[in-house]
């Protein structure tokens, strides 16, 4: 049955009687603070609300829709992508290629600070040591997988990786007890990312998350968090994504980790490779 053509925010107030005392929380702090309601994942509006993830996907269905996520697109909508995205920028959208890159800048500064470099460290010393890397991405980030995963080979590090969810999830199931998992996810709430995280607690692994926010379900469940939050991005999230922050955080973890004394390194296929360039 197609969805009632009604905003979210009237949908709220009409299923508001009938909700539970913690589906209330949320809903009022939606139609109390819808702009700042669009700009979280379903983790962060849980927090804002001091409820359960569960909770919030509970009560996003009780209004009819499949989920957080189809809510918060249509909330988007109600509201207005160009509100949103001046709401997202502080205002100011770049105009030029000039202001488009010192906002490219600014997000070197963002990562750098989100960054423990402590945590970065110890990262670069699991992926020395671990036997087998197995790296779990889904959806538009699973090229940032493959990119670690190829590059982590040419150091010599063993991985696994693939466009496919199925050969991604198998991987890790089959995985050995001194393997290391590293989760990307740009939103940290994607559901086949986080079953491969179930699956390598399962296993015994330690989990390296490279994720964009602080408070999801992937950052929550991992035992290493790297950072790669952008404060003031140049896309909203309700245009193609930049993987601007995941890519700092990758470079900086391999540039580490390739200037470790542990690394092994192997000029066999760095002269195979040669033969592919002019």
């Amino acid at each position: 049955m197609e969805q009632e053509r009604t905003t979210v925010l009237a949908n709220i107030k009409g299923h508001y009687p009938k909700m539970f005392a913690a589906e209330k929380k949320v809903a009022r702090f939606v139609l109390n603070h819808p702009e700042e309601a669009i700009m979280m994942n379903v983790s962060e509006l849980a927090r804002a609300s001091e409820v359960s993830d569960a909770t919030v996907i509970r009560m996003c269905k009780r209004i009819g829709y499949t989920g957080y996520s189809q809510m918060r697109v249509i909330l988007a909508n109600d509201l207005g992508k160009i509100q949103a995205n001046e709401i997202r920028n502080d205002g100011k959208r770049p105009s030029n290629i000039q202001e488009l890159f010192q906002r490219f800048m600014a997000s070197l500064v963002d990562v750098q600070r989100g960054l423990n470099e402590e945590t970065l460290f110890a990262c670069v010393d699991l992926l020395q040591n671990a036997d087998l890397v197995h790296i779990a991405a889904a959806g538009n980030t699973t090229p940032m997988a493959n990119d670690l995963g190829f590059r982590l080979e040419r150091f010599g590090v063993r991985a696994t990786y693939s466009m496919v969810t199925d050969y991604m999830l198998n991987h890790v199931s089959m995985a050995g007890e001194n393997d290391l998992l590293v989760a990307i996810s740009h939103s940290g709430t994607s559901r086949q990312v986080v079953q491969a995280i179930e699956l390598a607690k399962q296993k015994g692994l330690k989990v390296i998350a490279i994720t964009g926010s602080e408070y999801s379900p992937v950052s929550s469940m991992a035992d290493y968090l790297l950072l790669s939050k952008i404060t003031h991005p140049v896309f909203s999230d309700y245009e193609p994504d930049s993987h601007l922050g995941l890519i700092l955080v990758i470079d900086a973890l391999l540039y580490f980790l390739a200037n470790s004394d542990k690394l092994k390194r192997s000029e066999d296929i760095e002269l195979i490779l040669s033969e592919y360039k002019l």
